[in-house]
């Protein structure tokens, strides 16, 4: 009898935890891809760009975050015209996407990762980005601006001349939010979430699967 006590006192615990753990609150959010599009790689700069994910985070209540694009730069007019590399603006971590997954303990675990649509392929109101990912509605727009590298350094020429250029002669480097590339490719730079390839030109962006989407990171 006693045993049989014991086992209901332990069971009863173990439902109680579980019912906690469901009742938690899901963590903040600290991550999305914007669901606001662009038709060309002129974001207005960087302040600009971190001012629309802020905006955006406002609408589904984290707005008290401090929130930064995750764009690089060759100058940043905030940082004496210095380059600005995407991985330092963001902050330190964790991050999770709007439907409460992690998307990066901190920044190293972060630029180990892969693209993949239930991690980085979500907006700010936790909607898929349409991307090449089965079932996925058309047309693709898993190409996101970075101007960086996998290691989310900048790539120098490669940022639309700071996100301030509609210009057809310049280009953008781009991620693939989803990790696929063209054939359903999973491999090498086709499933960076930050750098796969880049752009046609800065004037349209959606040759190739974009839409002028940028990644968004809370930094604090």
């Amino acid at each position: 009898m006693r045993v049989v006590f014991l086992l209901m006192i332990l069971t009863s615990a173990a439902v109680t935890e579980i019912a906690c753990a469901a009742e938690a609150p899901p963590p903040p959010l600290g991550f999305f891809v914007t669901s606001a599009k662009h038709k060309t790689g002129n974001l207005g700069g960087l302040a600009a760009a971190d001012k629309l994910c802020q905006s955006l985070a406002a609408t589904v209540g984290q707005g008290e975050r401090t929130w930064r694009a995750y764009l690089s730069a060759e100058r940043d007019p905030e940082n004496n015209n210095q380059p600005a590399h995407a991985r330092d603006r963001i902050g330190q971590g964790p991050w999770y996407n709007a439907n409460g997954i992690m998307v990066g303990n901190n920044l190293a675990d972060l630029h180990e990762r892969r693209g993949n649509p239930i991690l980085f392929a979500v907006d700010e109101k936790g909607q898929l980005i349409p991307g090449r990912w089965p079932g996925s509605p058309r047309p693709t727009e898993h190409d996101v601006l970075t101007g960086s590298t996998a290691e989310g350094r900048l790539m120098a020429g490669k940022t639309c001349n700071d996100w301030t250029s509609d210009s057809a002669d310049l280009k953008a480097q781009i991620g693939h939010c989803d990790g696929i590339g063209l054939g359903g490719n999973t491999v090498g730079s086709s499933a960076s979430w930050n750098s796969a390839h880049e752009s046609r030109g800065c004037n349209d962006t959606a040759p190739g699967g974009g839409a002028g989407r940028f990644y968004c990171f809370a930094a604090k």
